[in-house]
């Protein structure tokens, strides 16, 4: 009996374990998606741009700044890096609900550089758990819509608003701003949106070479 017990274990440490290195690997079929590329920020570290070009990342967006506050310290070394590598890039800002759009759109304006050949800007709504603050939903778009003007505005560009799950049920987003979208979850398409969406984040675990730990692993629908 011991010996079953054991070799159930086994079994079961085997199979999470394959899966485990699958999911580190995993990525949408290039038949499926054929642009891909990935979501980057100081918290990935010192990142090889030449080699993870040549891992087959099409693009990267990069964090710029998360609400009104805080600047990627990172940003303009990543930047440059994207550039060099011929990759093309674009600007992430991580909104706030606990900051006013003005303020956030100042940050985003002063961090990033007016760039014709950069990809449109990117804001990401989130629920920050460090931010308690739930606006009413017509508050936050109006709010939002301000911020997407200012940003648009500086940039040259439409944006895309990438959103997540919890957030989008909460503010129903796809319903309220006229906007692409860019929606999250993991190997499986996302259905979530009132709109479907343009851009994916199909995995949070990748593990590519070129770049420390996991990134988040976007393709663009076809």
């Amino acid at each position: 009996m011991l010996v079953r017990v054991a070799l159930a274990l086994t079994l079961v440490a085997v199979l999470a374990l394959a899966l485990f290195f699958y999911a580190r690997n995993w990525a949408p079929s290039r038949d499926d998606y054929p642009v891909q590329g990935l979501t980057v920020s100081s918290d990935n570290g010192p990142i090889d741009w030449g080699t993870l070009a040549a891992q087959g990342a099409d693009f990267a967006y990069i964090r710029a700044a998360k609400g009104a506050d805080w600047r990627d310290p990172d940003f303009a070394v990543n930047w440059r890096g994207a550039r060099t590598a011929g990759m093309r890039y674009g600007a992430m800002l991580e909104f706030s609900l606990c900051r006013l759009a003005s303020d956030q759109a100042t940050r985003f304006m002063t961090t990033v550089p007016r760039d014709n050949a950069a990809l449109p800007p990117v804001i990401r709504l989130a629920f920050d758990p460090t931010c308690t603050a739930r606006p009413g939903r017509d508050l936050l778009l109006s709010e939002l819509n301000t911020l997407v003007n200012l940003v648009e505005s500086h940039a040259g560009k439409t944006v895309l608003l990438n959103v997540t799950e919890d957030f989008d049920k909460s503010y129903d987003i796809g319903s309220g701003i006229n906007r692409t979208l860019w929606l999250d979850g993991n190997f499986f398409p996302p259905d979530y949106a009132t709109r479907r969406w343009v851009m994916w984040t199909a995995s949070d675990m990748r593990h590519i070479d070129g770049i420390d730990g996991p990134v988040r692993w976007d393709v663009v629908a076809p």
